[in-house]
């Protein structure tokens, strides 16, 4: 999931080596905190948090497939 989340984003922004994505295992969720450049993060989360809802719906898709919830936070 960890490789996903972070593939997408460097896709999204400018400044592809400043993405950090970091994932927190839990039993049955896991969070994945994604962290880009402040220039960025508009690109991340998009007009109405529009790519930040596509990418947690793909996430949630990918997570159902192995039977695991996942959570996507985004950090400024």
């Amino acid at each position: 999931m960890k490789e996903l989340i972070k593939y997408i984003a460097k896709s999204l922004v400018d400044v592809p080596e400043e993405v950090f994505v970091a994932e927190i295992m839990g039993e049955h969720t896991s969070v994945i905190e994604l962290k880009v450049a402040k220039e960025d993060l508009g690109k991340v989360i998009g007009k109405q948090g529009r790519t930040a809802r596509a990418m947690r719906t793909i996430l949630s898709a990918a997570s159902t497939k192995i039977n695991k919830r996942s959570v996507l936070e985004i950090i400024e």
